[in-house]
């Protein structure tokens, strides 16, 4: 009988991250897969990143996760969004090759020592004394583990809808995950149906490409991982994606298929995507908007195919069809798959702790779409989490839980586990009230030393970003002390159509002005020489950090004085066998929040919906008494 120290459950996005975490830190890890050769397969968009979700790639990439390189090796188009705003918000995001993804991916996983990839499917959980022993395989094997990692991103019990017509499956062409469900319902969780939806493939050579949009990459892209060799940087030749848009017309032939549609019939009993509707719902949602914006996306070098984001639908293929064929640009276009909607089990998350392991069941972690997310980028964030916190039980060492302060992966998880959720979960800057402390640009200065820690930094990596934030902390101080004169720099402020100035400044204030770069300044009256400067000129990242903590100073320390406020609620822990339920004191609902989410401060205790702030109260004085 095989027997594992961890067994990781679908080999998706969190599958991934879980698996090589957990071996890379020197366990045993079987990772069962139904195919091995559809590991980290695409089931929707090929793209990696974006608003966001491009923070959560640069932070996995900062704990020693997969999904950065994987994602830099295969791209074929990178982008930096929103770089018209501040800094908080830059996202990165690529276009990726949905075949070499998968293909890298297998590659990936495949080299990974300690780790034994199994093609299988789980159909039954084993147990014992509300701990878990491993699991049981479709041909009835039993496969022993001392944890276990649950990531089956949209298979448990899987249904595909287009039009009246359903198929059971998880994703295109592939067979559902049927058994686990039960087995869970069986130990006691709670279950529910979400359900999310894909657009429609075109044949690339019958779209006239001519009256679109164009929309290419970065002139100069930036990779996500921060050990990628930036001289072989992009790997891939690059291809523009092009935009188009609906109109009345198309909307008008969309709304011919509603009696057929499975959401509006009912057909559908899961909660759909909020941020990400198909299109059939923005028409019904956004009734005063007479066009959508739609983006054709290549899905790789080689493909002939075509993603149309943002018309993801689940209405009748002939409808589909007829309405495409009134979008500029796709007059004559041949659909090479229609659209579908695909609903699936998931486990709401306040049933899981912050380090992913399930509340009822020691040694059993859940990771992705099964905790109610949505979006490859979240199932990695969770997935990397788990592995490295299944690892960590296996070896007796200490848990590990991010704060909202510390990580978009700690407002994820934090998020899941204190709100729950009823609807897919996506990841948005808005949610991370730190968010300007959390930018994707400084996620190895906040991280990477967490990954060090776990072995899955390499000390040689680690050393270099601990002597890059010597130099930044050194440029800082020193551009807060060093000045230039008036008749050193006027005429170049001048030039630069920046007011003049009376007598000296020092480079810090002046790096403030918005017209003005840090580069520039320090090229001036000779700061350029001196030895510091000369450190941190030599190094582009270290520049990037210095002006950006400059220009931002102010904002950046009114946040961090409010995380440090923050942070005696936060560093006030609750016992997790804290008996609520017998706490009189606390209102009926405070009770039973706290009882079912099992808060591990005052700090989360405080987030929970229901939770009042007499109910804080009555915490606070329990807790010194």
């Amino acid at each position: 009988m095989k027997k594992y120290d961890v067994i990781v459950v679908g080999g998706g996005h969190a599958g991934i991250e879980a698996a090589c975490a957990a071996a890379n830190m020197g366990c045993s890890v079987g990772l069962i897969t139904m195919d091995k050769h559809a590991m980290g397969r695409m089931s929707c968009n090929p793209a990696v990143g974006g608003t966001a979700k491009g923070h959560l790639v640069r932070e996995i990439d900062a704990l020693g996760g997969m999904m950065g390189k994987i994602a830099d090796r295969t791209g074929i188009q990178f982008r930096m969004l929103n770089k018209s705003k501040g800094p908080a918000v830059w996202s990165p995001r690529c276009q990726s090759d949905r075949k070499l993804y998968s293909e890298e991916a297998f590659r990936v996983v495949s080299a990974t020592p300690n780790l034994e990839i199994i093609e299988s499917s789980v159909t039954d959980i084993l147990t014992d004394n509300n701990k878990v022993l491993g699991v049981v395989t479709s041909d009835g094997t039993q496969i022993m583990s001392i944890t276990l990692v649950l990531s089956a991103g949209t298979f448990l019990n899987g249904l595909m809808h287009t039009g009246l017509k359903s198929t059971s499956g998880g994703r295109y062409g592939e067979k559902p995950a049927v058994g686990v469900t039960q087995a869970l319902i069986n130990l006691g969780f709670e279950a529910g149906r979400l359900k999310t939806g894909t657009p429609p493939r075109l044949k690339k050579d019958t779209i006239n490409w001519d009256v679109l949009e164009e929309q290419p990459g970065d002139e100069n892209p930036k990779p996500f991982s921060h050990q990628t060799n930036l001289s072989e940087f992009p790997f891939l030749p690059q291809l523009s994606c092009y935009i188009t848009y609906t109109d009345e017309s198309v909307h008008k032939v969309l709304e011919k298929g509603f009696d057929r549609s499975p959401m509006f019939t009912g057909r559908i009993k899961g909660v759909g995507p909020r941020y990400c509707p198909s299109i059939e719902d923005k028409i019904v949602r956004f009734a005063d908007k007479n066009k959508h914006q739609l983006f054709c996306e290549p899905e790789g070098l080689d493909s002939d195919q075509i993603y149309l984001n943002g018309f993801s639908t689940s209405l009748p293929s002939e409808i589909q069809l007829e309405a495409l064929h009134k979008i500029k640009g796709l007059e004559e276009v041949e659909m090479v798959r229609p659209g579908y909607a695909v609903e699936y089990d998931f486990f709401p998350p306040s049933q899981v702790d912050l380090t992913l392991e399930t509340k009822l069941i020691e040694g059993l972690y859940f990771a992705g779409q099964i905790n109610g997310t949505s979006g490859y980028e979240e199932a990695a964030a969770q997935g990397i989490v788990a592995g490295i916190n299944a690892a960590l039980k296996v070896q007796g060492r200490p848990e590990f839980v991010l704060k909202r302060s510390e990580a978009y992966i700690g407002v994820l998880i934090d998020d899941l586990v204190t709100k729950s959720t009823y609807e897919p979960y996506r990841m948005f800057t808005s949610r991370a009230e730190h968010r300007l402390l959390l930018r994707q640009d400084n996620a190895d200065r906040r991280l990477m030393n967490y990954g060090y820690q776990f072995g899955l930094i390499s000390e040689k990596m680690n050393n270099e970003i601990v002597n890059r934030e010597k130099v930044i902390v050194n440029s800082i101080e020193l551009f807060n002390e060093f000045k230039l004169h008036a008749r050193d720099i006027n005429s170049f402020l001048e030039s630069k159509g920046s007011p003049g100035i009376d007598s000296a400044e020092t480079i810090s204030k002046l790096c403030k002005r918005t017209e003005l770069s840090l580069k520039e300044i320090i090229g001036l009256n000779g700061s350029e020489h001196h030895p510091v400067v000369k450190e941190l000129v030599a190094d582009e990242k270290a520049i990037e950090q210095v002006e950006i903590e400059l220009k931002y100073e102010g904002y950046i320390k009114r946040q961090i004085e409010m995380v440090n406020k923050l942070e005696r609620y936060e560093g006030t822990k609750i016992p997790l066998t804290l008996n609520y339920l017998a706490m009189k004191a606390l209102s009926t609902e405070g009770r039973e929040k706290l009882n079912k989410i099992k808060p591990r401060s005052i700090g989360q205790a405080s987030r929970i919906s229901g939770v009042t702030p007499s109910d804080i109260a009555v915490l606070l004085v329990y807790l010194k008494n």
